[in-house]
C-alpha cells in the first residue's frame, strides 16, 4: 500500500483537498440520520465483540459451560457476550484480550 503525506493549513482553504465530502450531503444530513448511523456502528462494534470472545473461547477449546468455569464469569454472561447481547468491558475485555495473546499463562495465573 502506497502512503501519501499531505500537510494541511485549516486557515488556507486551497491547502484542502477538494471532493472528500459531499458539502451538500453533510448539510442534508438530519439528527435522524446521525442517531441511525450511530446505533448501526454501536450494532457493528457489539456483533465484532461477539466474534471476538466466541474466537478466544474456540481457540481455547472450551465450551461455553467449561470456559465459564475456567474464567469464573456466569454462563449466561458468556452466552450474551457470544449472541452480541452484552459487550465484555473493564477487566472482563481485558481478560479477553489476554487469553487471546497468552492462553496458557492466563489460564495457570486463573488456577
Amino acid at each position: 500500500m502506497k502512503t501519501v503525506r499531505v500537510k494541511i493549513d485549516p486557515a488556507d482553504a486551497s491547502s484542502l483537498a477538494s471532493g472528500w465530502i459531499d458539502p451538500e450531503g453533510v448539510d442534508a444530513t438530519t439528527e435522524e440520520d446521525i442517531a441511525r448511523q450511530a446505533a448501526a456502528d454501536e450494532s457493528e462494534a457489539m456483533q465484532d465483540a461477539a466474534k471476538f470472545a466466541r474466537r478466544v473461547r474456540k481457540r481455547l477449546g472450551l465450551s461455553q459451560a467449561e470456559f465459564s468455569a475456567r474464567i469464573d464469569v456466569p454462563l449466561e454472561t458468556i452466552r450474551n457476550w457470544e449472541q452480541g447481547k452484552r459487550s465484555p468491558t473493564g477487566a472482563a475485555k481485558a481478560l479477553l484480550k489476554v487469553l487471546d495473546k497468552a492462553p496458557e499463562a492466563a489460564l495457570a495465573a486463573l488456577h
